[in-house]
């Protein structure tokens, strides 16, 4: 199966199994503590402050974790990263073992994690072509999707049962354990792991930064890009994460597992999409695909706020998954095929601040918006203004063009 192909190299075989044990803890714990914070605190303002608590610090310290990672070796990065955020979630789950666990706690955690996410995207995203021949990167790139939406599929169901068995304590501290198990994946790999920039080259990490910003603003087909995601990402992520457990709850009359079913339904579509994609050495028409993709995206988010059963929930719930993954993958192949190697690690941690720096905002407005006209019309005004971003972005030539 030619997707596949990209595990023939020994380096990413061992770093993509490393994340995948990774983020199937992190879907255990992301559906674990939606709930808890449903049920301590019933408020969908509440949620939104942690998922704001995690994106600020990231947002920070994105700009210097890319010009980090494009200095110090990236493996090693990662590793610190992995073995930190272990230590985070642990002590989450230490603390609600011990009925000891109150919101602040998670707030603080979201936080920290937030930090450490800032160091680690640029450094996974830079490492995977450093590990890839470029033949093999639309299948490392797909890969690496599927395994978020497997443990998407697999997660957010053994997540349910945890909780409904009264376990959220065990699904934190699962996660706690994956990224330890992803730090020793990734200690065979250090011998390979070297710094991409010189030392002593006499460069500033300011004057980095500054090559960043110029390639970005050089190019529209990224400019344009980030500009509109940054609002896009604010219209899909607001209610994916802040309304959804109280569209199931209050408007749907569910429980917990409705919610996993809808998680693992996405999941699901972005694993046919990703396995679709990855079949291809060469992606065409990148820009128009790229672009439609979210706009379908954006009808499916409009179809959660309708007065519609479960079951097509659910469906809307694939057919998203399935789109957004395509756009995923097409912008990470694109990135890593036209962005230099040496300048990646910067250049991807300016695209994620930019496309994300309004989603704090975000998820405020996300949860005072779902506490004051309900998560139905929070969906579908996110769906709308999705579409209509992305079909505004088809309007530029750069994007059109972009093949």
């Amino acid at each position: 199966m030619t997707f596949l192909r990209s595990l023939s190299h020994r380096a990413f075989a061992l770093l993509w199994t490393g994340q995948t044990v990774s983020r199937l803890g992190d879907s255990l714990y992301r559906v674990a503590l939606a709930w808890w914070m449903l049920e301590e605190t019933g408020s969908a303002t509440a949620m939104g402050a942690v998922m704001i608590f995690s994106f600020t610090p990231m947002l920070i310290f994105l700009l210097i974790g890319g010009v980090l990672v494009d200095r110090l070796p990236r493996l090693r990065v990662m590793l610190v990263c992995d073995v930190a955020s272990g230590a985070i979630i642990g002590t989450v789950a230490l603390l609600a073992f011990a009925d000891r666990l109150e919101v602040w706690h998670v707030y603080a955690a979201s936080l920290l994690f937030g930090l450490v996410e800032a160091f680690f995207f640029p450094a996974y995203t830079a490492a995977v072509p450093a590990l890839t021949p470029a033949e093999a990167l639309p299948s490392a790139n797909s890969l690496t999707s599927l395994s978020h939406q497997i443990t998407g599929i697999v997660g957010p169901a053994v997540a349910a049962a945890i909780v409904a068995a009264g376990g959220t304590p065990l699904a934190f501290l699962l996660d706690g354990l994956s990224f330890f198990l992803s730090a020793a994946f990734l200690l065979p790999l250090l011998r390979q792991d070297a710094a991409p920039a010189p030392a002593g080259d006499g460069r500033t990490a300011l004057a980095d930064l500054r090559d960043g910003l110029s390639l970005v603003l050089a190019s529209p087909w990224l400019w344009i890009t980030i500009a509109l995601f940054a609002f896009t990402n604010v219209a899909l992520s607001g209610p994916r994460a802040v309304a959804l457990p109280f569209l199931i709850q209050e408007n749907l009359g569910a429980g917990v597992e409705a919610l996993g079913l809808i998680s693992s339904s996405a999941a699901a579509g972005s694993m046919v999409g990703t396995v679709w994609l990855g079949r291809y050495a060469r992606l065409r028409r990148r820009g128009l695909v790229g672009y439609l993709c979210t706009a379908v995206t954006g009808l499916s988010f409009f179809v959660f706020g309708l007065a519609v059963p479960l079951s097509v929930i659910i469906g809307a719930a694939f057919v998203g998954g399935l789109s957004i993954s395509m756009f995923g993958l097409i912008w990470t192949n694109t990135l890593q095929e036209l962005v230099p190697g040496e300048k990646l690690g910067r250049v991807s941690s300016i695209d994620a601040l930019g496309s994300f720096v309004l989603l704090p905002v975000g998820y405020a407005v996300a949860g005072w918006a779902t506490d004051l006209v309900g998560a139905p019309l929070v969906f579908a005004v996110g769906g709308a203004v999705t579409t209509l971003l992305a079909l505004a972005g088809l309007l530029h030539p750069a994007i059109r063009h972009l093949d």
